[in-house]
Parts: structure tokens; C-alpha cells; sequence
């Protein structure tokens, strides 16, 4: 299926590109989030009219994004959580977790823009999370486990 790209999409390519992908990925996720179109011959006419305008859009998000990650790089969360004798966590520390305790600062993140590629935290101690705000933009952010009384 080729599609015109509407936006940056990360590892496919950029504003007003022709790329081919995969039926299901541009019907289930492309198509209806406004991130591409089809590419029929009114659509790249449309699009290449559009292209200055688009990529504006484009440049507003990403100075945003900046923005986020700038409030957000060096912030130092802590999160206290049920542990054993030996450091081990009663459940663990995730995403949401962490996306909860950015907004009890009024730092307002989605659970799907924070990165915990190891997986959820398990053990006491000091981790460096990712926040992925934008296909270009990425922050981190120091969480801290400790033990709640």
C-alpha cells in the first residue's frame, strides 16, 4: 500500500514522502490518525500544496516537545514502594508509575511517552527513565525507589 506521509513518522520517513507500507499498518494506524494519506493523484497534488503549511505544524510540535523536555531533563522523582529485607519490590515500578509521579509535579506526560526498555523496576535504588516526547525530542528523568515505611 503507498501512502503520503502527513507528518515525521519515526524510522519511515518525513512530511510529504511516498513510502510503501504494509496494508494493515497504514489502514489500522496511519489512516486514522491523520499521520498519512492515500497516495492517489489528488492526494500529492493536495499534499504538495500543503507541504510549507505541514511542515510549520511540524516545526510548532517539535519547538513544544523542547519545551516539555526542558521542564522535564534533571528532575529527580521518588517513588516508595512496599520491599523485602533484601531490596526486592512487592510488584514493581512502571511507566505508569513514574507518568503519576510527573504529575503529582504538574509535569504532565502520557504513560506511552515513558521508556523502560530493561522493563518495570523490581529493586531499591537510583534508574535513569526515558521520556520519549517527540519522534526527534527525548528526555530522562532520575527516579528514585525507596522503601515506603
Amino acid at each position: 500500500m503507498n501512502v503520503i506521509l502527513l507528518e515525521n513518522v519515526e524510522n519511515l520517513g518525513g512530511i510529504g514522502d511516498l513510502v510503501k507500507v504494509k496494508p494493515g499498518y497504514g489502514r489500522n494506524f496511519l489512516l486514522p490518525q491523520g499521520k498519512a494519506a492515500l497516495a492517489t493523484p489528488e492526494n500529492m497534488k493536495a499534499i504538495e500544496k500543503r507541504r510549507a503549511e505541514l511542515e510549520k505544524l511540524a516545526a510548532e510540535e517539535v519547538k513544544k516537545a523542547k519545551a516539555r523536555a526542558k521542564s522535564i531533563e534533571g528532575v529527580e522523582l521518588v517513588i516508595s514502594a512496599n520491599a523485602g529485607s533484601e531490596g526486592k519490590l512487592f510488584g514493581s515500578v512502571g511507566p505508569l508509575d513514574v507518568a503519576e509521579a510527573l504529575a503529582k509535579i504538574q509535569v504532565e506526560v502520557e504513560r506511552a511517552e515513558v521508556r523502560m526498555p530493561d522493563g518495570p523496576i523490581g529493586e531499591l535504588g537510583d534508574y535513569v527513565v526515558g521520556v520519549h516526547l517527540h519522534s526527534e525530542v527525548n528526555a530522562e528523568v532520575t527516579v528514585r525507589v525507596v522503601a515506603a515505611d
